[in-house]
């Protein structure tokens, strides 16, 4: 009888999680990559530039949080010009919902900062690592000076472009020109600082590491999506019925021969995905319509011979029916496009007339409540009341003060207020009714008006505040 210790089993694990393989995505040539960096170019030199740009002798635009003062070229708003924001959104949401149900997500694909940074990321990795099979073949090498040297000058490379976008991004709330003043300094201020390497890193991160699974994972928009699409919507689509089936061929095969369709399963459209995805399995969420595989299946249907288009922006009622171009496009244009629009176009007009008609001063009468009436002098009845000013332009103004009501009212404080440049005045507004007035209207609520006018213009907008005068029994 043997006493030998029967060998102990080890335990299995079983992991749940699916370990994220890595993406490379292959550059690619084409129409649509050349709108993709015109819109980079658009979008960045407007980031980037707008900081620098100055108007009257200040940052033309600049959120001011500090101050609570927000520059828009001309426009001075202010905390009570919050609806403008609430407006904003609310034409933001429309236009996306306008332009998904026209034609998908043109707005990941060319111009959401994630895209756009992500571009310009792996247009940095390319430069120093190549393209995507040298880039498979360097992570899969050991480290040595050569991968330090391109791993290192690229991971510089992003650092530099992160804190840049960081620091412009802090120079739309700090003037951007003396927060250069203090980084050349080494002298910033301890929050800027935070913000700037907090924007920073999240550029870093997002379009260095996280790219697609931002969009895949992150984004809300991938989800909502297909509420706003429909069988109308023009989105990046296979013609199935041209491609299939699939199979690899010379050049001169015939493919009816051969029982094939024009897909030469090359995978190409696979390897220039940003998001990994194979648009030949229909459209998925993680699509973020960038037409790199339109490019890539267009390149290779020209040297294959065949005609361009088997990948193409289409609909899905067009891909169903085989409808022609001018088909399809009358049907996008469809009520739920026509809707939008013009929600888009009246709100539109409506915000930019109010912009373009908004006041530069705003005046709020309110009543002291500590004391809405008492007796002065021999019957003499004062009302007090508080007169808030708010002047929105970028020059100091003067105010005159004065009171329309009934016979004998007057006003018994100054008649006159200054406010400094974009900010706001405060001033006690006592009237007075004389004894004999106040004696006929003795428990009556008496109607008054406050009227506020500039004195520099006598062409100048009046501001009329309408009150009550209370005299006691």
């Amino acid at each position: 009888m043997s006493n030998a210790t029967p060998p102990t089993e080890q335990p299995a694990f079983l992991t749940l999680y699916e370990k994220q393989e890595k993406i490379y995505p292959r550059a690619v040539t084409g129409r649509f990559a050349r709108w993709r960096w015109a819109m980079v170019w658009l979008t960045q030199l407007v980031f980037y530039g707008m900081p620098w740009l100055s108007w009257n002798g200040r940052q033309a635009l600049l959120f001011d949080l500090e101050s609570r003062h927000f520059y828009v070229f001309g426009l001075v708003l202010q905390p009570q010009d919050f609806i403008y924001l609430a407006a904003l959104l609310v034409l933001s949401a429309l236009a996306l919902f306008f332009f998904t149900a026209l034609a998908g997500r043109l707005w990941c694909g060319y111009t959401c900062p994630q895209t756009v940074y992500t571009e310009i990321f792996l247009w940095v990795e390319r430069r120093l690592e190549g393209d995507r099979s040298a880039r498979i073949r360097l992570d899969a090498q050991p480290w040595g000076l050569n991968k330090i040297a391109r791993k290192g000058g690229k991971q510089i490379a992003w650092l530099f472009i992160g804190l840049f976008t960081g620091f412009t991004f802090v120079g739309y709330f700090i003037p951007i020109q003396a927060l250069a003043t203090q980084m050349l300094a080494l002298h910033v201020d301890p929050w800027a600082t935070f913000w700037i390497a907090f924007y920073g890193f999240a550029t870093y991160g997002n379009a260095g590491y996280l790219r697609e699974q931002v969009c895949k994972y992150m984004c809300p928009y991938a989800r909502f999506q297909s509420a706003l699409i429909d069988m109308d919507s023009l989105v990046i689509a296979y013609d199935t019925g041209r491609g299939e089936a699939r199979g690899a061929r010379s050049r001169k095969a015939d493919p009816k021969a051969l029982e094939l369709g024009d897909c030469i399963d090359c995978t190409l459209c696979v390897q220039v995905c940003p998001t990994g995805i194979d648009i030949r399995d229909g459209l998925q969420n993680e699509c973020i319509a960038c037409a790199a595989c339109i490019d890539v299946c267009d390149d290779v249907m020209g040297k294959m011979g065949y005609a361009p288009g088997l990948i193409r922006y289409s609909s899905g009622n067009a891909m169903e029916n085989g409808w022609s171009a001018a088909q399809m496009l009358k049907r996008a244009v469809r009520p739920r496009v026509l809707i939008y629009g013009a929600l888009l176009l009246v709100l539109g007009s409506s915000f930019l007339w109010s912009l373009g008609h908004r006041s530069d001063f705003r005046v709020d009468l309110s009543r002291d409540r500590g004391s809405l009436a008492r007796m002065t002098g021999p019957g003499n009845i004062e009302n007090t009341y508080t007169l808030h000013i708010t002047n929105s332009d970028e020059k100091p103004h003067r105010y005159t003060i004065s009171v329309a009501g009934p016979d004998g009212i007057r006003l018994d404080t100054a008649h006159e207020l200054a406010v400094a440049a974009t900010s706001d005045g405060k001033i006690a507004v006592r009237l007075l009714l004389p004894a004999a007035q106040a004696l006929t209207a003795a428990g009556q609520t008496l109607p008054v008006s406050i009227v506020v006018r500039p004195m520099e213009d006598s062409q100048a907008e009046i501001k009329t505040l309408k009150s009550t005068f209370l005299v006691p029994r």
